[in-house]
């Protein structure tokens, strides 16, 4: 069955067709979920909340640009959208907009310890990270999708660097000491 007969049945809501529009696309909407929230029990949280949002608005896709983009956005706005009015972005002193980029050249640090830190990062920090750099987003897309200034973002954006620059050459530093024996 087609993609878009799948969504057809579900826009008439077919169980069946849900279930496999959710095995579809499950396992790529959780990394989404994943990088946004806290935790793993978090993400699996949103996952579920955001899959039944996409069923409640799929009739209002209209087949114009990837399903799974569609899914993709409706995924991302639904974990921010427990941010906002939370107190996570209130304002910051917005001095630093510093676009220092932080080179990652080092093959000694591994794809999980830059994931574990990433999702380490204060919620502010990370989403706005998230969105402009693994993500693509501008600071004034990003300043609309979270209720903030373009001014805010580049400041929280900064932070965030700051703060993955320092553990990046804090873990460098510990690899490069004697070992004991």
């Amino acid at each position: 069955m087609s993609l878009d007969q799948l969504i057809y049945d579900c826009q008439k809501n077919d169980a069946k067709a849900q279930e496999q529009i959710y095995r579809l696309f499950s396992a790529k909407l959780f990394t989404v979920c994943l990088k946004y929230s806290r935790n793993y029990a978090e993400a699996e949280d949103n996952l579920q909340d955001g899959f039944i949002i996409i069923f409640k608005k799929i009739t209002q896709y209209n087949f114009k640009g990837s399903f799974e983009g569609w899914s993709k956005r409706i995924m991302v706005n639904n974990v921010l959208q427990q941010y906002r009015g939370a107190g996570v972005f209130e304002l910051v002193n917005e001095d630093i907009v510093d676009e220092n980029i932080v080179e990652i050249d080092d093959e000694d640090i591994s794809l999980d310890y830059l994931l574990r830190i990433i999702q380490e990062l204060p919620d502010r920090y990370r989403l706005v990270f998230n969105l402009y750099v693994m993500d693509g987003y501008s600071h004034k897309e990003i300043a609309e999708m979270l209720h903030i200034t373009t001014g805010t973002s580049k400041s929280n954006l900064a932070r965030a660097r700051m703060i993955l620059k320092e553990k990046i050459e804090t873990y460098k530093a510990k690899d490069q000491l004697p070992s004991a024996k």
